[in-house]
């Protein structure tokens, strides 16, 4: 299933050679052709990780028998299974469910964001769509991935139908980035607006993601297991597209079918750290010391089964497929791209210096490479394939594609407008400028799989080293629109906007992906 690109691009337009890769005498493509192959393949990495090809990949089903396979596990339907959901790309999901096992499907409840139905069906994907009468109910709510009345609504509308399951049911949980805002259910006493409150000021204070989902777990009738244990005795399946570096289960959406490993004492120890457990509500005090009672102590969930049916890395694997499909020479470098954008960026400069250099040698010298490699030991990223890639580099004998994902973060210090994608992209561009990168064309995309970067419309944006001179050319000064994080501002005025990359609302989401071309002249 393809992305429909609407790029906005002259580059588009612009007529360009032919493409032919292979021996060191292939015709080489233009900078125009370069972008163009960098859109597609933008495109067809989306377009692997959509939630239709990603639900049918993971759900077999046998008509004859009712049988269905879901990885090494088989499920009898027989008019017993229930659905709910609740994420980003949590329509399309269902959508596909509803397609693949509609005969058997006796009810459903979603939890989508606001306005998403309508978002989708002006962007002309159907497929993403429930059907006329569909028995999958849908919530909109959380505005702004705020969790609000509506999704309050929606979450107990899905405890109420795990809680009427029996054994001989199967309930399908369909779980996709930002399920956490979308299914507040605090454990009474304490209402949503305390349990808000309560995370806000953890956050303010400095508290680690893993910090505030411990609390969020503990003070939720539903996540950290708590979806799970009001399904049992019913079976359940978990599928899970995942936003989250690393994939871990019990963090993407809280884990509401993943057993919590913290306890009370856990909780204890984070809000004493912070100062607040003084101030905690009378409420929370009441389910923290309810919750240290429990003489049935922390439930398991041996009854779900959790499958991560899709990722950046699925996305990743699929773009290095693509890659060489078209001639590159393609490396995967990490699915865990994170860290402040500015050290992100100073990384890939540094990679492009010395990729370029391995590739036709015109002597960087070893402190460039020395660099590069402090400045991914300072990244920390548990997945990289540093050496891996510049020996693939090395070998090579025509153009590389070096392949990362992930979710690299922006320190806020101006009120422009842009996104992680954009600010990335321009900061790279401003990067491979600052250094002569010999006889070598090199392109650098970064764009967010959701198609939707920070506030805007655009999904990301690419450059080149020409970037700061060409924009110094036309009065743009990028350092002043750094300062401000106003990155999409630059790239709407900078050669027009032919450099943003417009795909419209995707429907998935598995964070963003970077691709870095150098290409012999």
């Amino acid at each position: 299933m393809a992305v429909a690109l609407q790029v906005l691009s002259r580059l588009a337009r612009a007529p360009s050679r032919p493409l032919l890769w292979g021996g060191p005498g292939a015709r080489l493509a233009s900078g125009m052709a370069l972008a163009e192959q960098a859109r597609k393949l933008f495109e067809s990495t989306v377009g692997a990780v959509l939630p239709g090809p990603m639900m049918h990949r993971a759900l077999s089903l046998d008509p004859g028998s009712g049988q269905l396979k879901v990885r090494d596990r088989s499920f009898q339907l027989r008019q017993n299974l229930y659905l709910v959901g609740f994420g980003k790309a949590v329509l399309g999901m269902a959508a596909a469910a509803e397609e693949l096992l509609g005969q058997h499907l006796v009810q459903g409840v979603i939890s989508v964001p606001k306005g998403i139905r309508a978002a989708i069906e002006c962007s002309g994907k159907q497929e993403m769509l429930l059907k006329p009468h569909s028995r999958i109910q849908v919530f909109e709510g959380a505005e702004d991935n705020l969790p609000d009345r509506d999704s309050l609504r929606a979450a107990l509308a899905i405890r109420q139908v795990a809680e009427g399951l029996t054994a001989d049911d199967l309930l399908l949980v369909l779980i996709s980035g930002g399920g956490s805002a979308l299914l507040p259910a605090p454990i009474p006493p304490v209402t949503l607006e305390e349990k808000q409150t309560l995370t806000k000021l953890l956050a303010a204070r400095g508290a680690t993601i893993q910090e505030l989902n411990t609390i969020r777990k503990a003070l939720s009738q539903l996540k950290g297991g708590g979806l799970a244990q009001a399904a049992y005795p019913a079976q359940v399946v978990s599928l899970i597209l995942s936003d989250v570096v690393g994939d871990p289960v019990e963090v993407i959406a809280s884990g509401p079918t993943v057993a919590s490993v913290h306890n009370v004492q856990d909780c204890l120890h984070i809000l004493n750290r912070y100062g607040l457990r003084a101030a905690l509500p009378r409420s929370v005090k009441t389910v923290l010391a309810r919750a240290d009672s429990d003489p049935h102590g922390p439930h398991t969930c041996g009854h779900v089964l959790n499958v991560i049916i899709g990722s950046n890395a699925l996305a990743l694997a699929e773009a290095r497929r693509q890659a060489e499909a078209l001639g590159y020479q393609a490396v995967v470098l990490s699915a865990a791209m994170q860290g402040d954008v500015k050290s992100v960026a100073k990384f890939y400069g540094l990679l492009a210096q010395v990729a370029g250099a391995h590739l036709i040698p015109f002597g960087t010298g070893t402190s460039v490479e020395d660099a590069l490699h402090e400045q991914a030991a300072a990244l920390q990223l548990p997945d990289l394939q540093l050496k891996e890639a510049l020996e693939a580099v090395a070998g090579a004998k025509g153009p590389i594609c070096l392949l990362a994902g992930g979710e690299p973060t922006v320190q806020l210090q101006g009120s422009g407008k842009g996104g992680r994608n954009q600010e990335l992209a321009l900061r790279v561009g401003a990067e491979l400028g600052q250094w002569p990168l010999g006889p070598i064309d090199v392109l650098f995309l970064s764009g967010g799989t959701d198609g939707k970067d920070g506030p805007t419309e655009a999904a990301g944006a690419w450059v080149t080293p020409e970037l700061a001179k060409q924009a110094t050319a036309e009065g743009l000064d990028v350092a002043t629109f750094l300062a401000h994080n106003d990155s999409h501002t630059f790239f709407h005025r900078f050669q027009g906007g032919a450099h943003l990359l417009y795909t419209g609302l995707t429907g998935t989401n598995v964070m963003d992906v970077h691709f870095l071309f150098l290409q012999p002249r």
